[in-house]
């Protein structure tokens, strides 16, 4: 670690409050995105505005250009840093006592840390765990043991002959708990119904929760992101708390729209997004995770709703790829994403699902989760928003395998 050292400018230190976003800053940022930060600029109260500028001197937010030349705000790495230790102690808070503080597994991890104790060596065994004054102890006491079979049960005079053969059965080994490393992709679903009830909220808190807990505790972990609506896209841990679900461009009672998944991409601002595409979600996650070299993989699902979008080849031979946006959901789009899951499966990724299901009156769409969850023998969770977080962490921790009713 480095240190550097400058003359004190008699300046006192940061508070806590300078140090982390106030809880007010952080519900604000994390209801309205992008456009609470845009109103912040334009605050006209001297105080609110002293309160923007404090904020921006320690270093929790800061002003930019953007491509037209207008200064903008934007958080800080120290500000999320803020925004995901204060949304790790809410989520605790909340979490029933007796929580586990590790994951569970079946088989030994990559890594292990030494415990108190030792063992016996067994075939198969890692040498590097050699407890060498225990062994010597067995060698010696074997040589003795040896030396008084050979006299005839006499005691053998001179002590310990050297040198002192060591073989396998003298062997003493550390006790050592395994720990196995995970890669999670968390599916945040953005689809327009997500307004509702503050799903988002809570979506956004448990995400940034998830990484200052894995930052901290089980740091040969990976967490990444992915948001899916009419397309699906990797967003980064700076987006997070500014991603807001996609707002309803389409009311009518049937939709069934075909474009080129290219040109649905380029020009996102004539598409409505509002549709739900775990399919694509999915895959996507499934390709994130296909370049990780992690022991367990699995896709965190969040989401209020069925399939209402997929992707499809225009033929057989595949090549160019078609979006089709379809409401009410149909056998087509729930098909699909369901091979995209078992794919997912195919490749040892653990699919866990939590619906959120306050809309009662629509609960048809349960009957997919319940599907999907038999065919990728994953785990699905039924939960209201404000159980969300807890129940995403409690899953996370205890690898719970059993599906659940909250």
């Amino acid at each position: 670690m480095r240190y550097d050292y400058s003359e004190f400018d008699g300046e006192g230190f940061l508070s806590p409050d300078q140090l982390f976003p106030q809880p007010q800053v952080m519900e604000f940022i994390l209801q309205y995105g992008d456009q609470a930060l845009d109103a912040m600029q334009k605050l006209e109260d001297p105080d609110e505005q002293a309160f923007v500028q404090a904020m921006i001197d320690a270093g929790l937010l800061e002003e930019y250009e953007d491509e037209d030349g207008n200064t903008k705000l934007r958080i800080t790495p120290r500000m999320l840093k803020g925004l995901q230790h204060r949304a790790l102690l809410e989520i605790f808070a909340d979490m029933k006592k007796g929580a586990r503080d590790g994951h569970e597994t079946r088989a030994n991890g990559r890594t292990a840390e030494r415990a108190d104790g030792t063992k016996p060596y067994q075939f198969g065994d890692p040498i590097s765990e050699l407890e060498l004054s225990a062994t010597l102890r067995n060698a010696i006491a074997r040589a003795q043991g040896e030396a008084r079979r050979g006299a005839g049960g006499a005691a053998a005079g001179g002590g310990t002959r050297l040198p002192i053969k060591i073989g396998s059965q003298d062997f003493e080994l550390y006790q050592t708990e395994s720990s196995a490393d995970c890669a999670t992709v968390m599916l945040i679903d953005l689809s327009g119904s997500m307004m509702r009830y503050g799903r988002f909220i809570q979506a956004k808190r448990i995400a940034m929760g998830m990484q200052e807990m894995i930052r901290a505790r089980f740091p040969q972990d990976t967490l990444e992101y992915v948001g899916f609506y009419s397309l699906a896209d990797k967003l980064t841990e700076q987006d997070v708390p500014l991603v807001m679900p996609k707002p309803v461009s389409i009311r009518d009672y049937e939709v069934k729209i075909r474009v080129p998944l290219d040109q649905a991409r380029a020009s996102q601002d004539r598409l409505p997004l509002h549709f739900t595409n775990l399919q694509l979600g999915l895959r996507t996650a499934r390709q994130m995770l296909s370049k990780s070299g992690a022991a367990n993989k699995q896709i965190f699902v969040i989401t209020d709703g069925q399939p209402t979008a997929h992707v499809a080849p225009v033929d057989k031979a595949g090549g160019e790829e078609m979006l089709y946006l379809l409401y009410p959901p149909t056998e087509e789009t729930r098909d699909i994403t369901l091979r995209e899951a078992m794919r997912c499966q195919q490749q040892g990724i653990r699919i866990a699902t939590f619906a959120m299901i306050e809309d009662y009156w629509g609960m048809d769409w349960v009957g997919f989760v319940d599907q999907m969850t038999r065919l990728t023998r994953g785990m699905a969770y039924y939960c209201t928003s404000e159980d969300l977080s807890s129940t995403v962490m409690e899953s996370y921790l205890t690898g719970k395998k059993v599906k659940s009713f909250l």
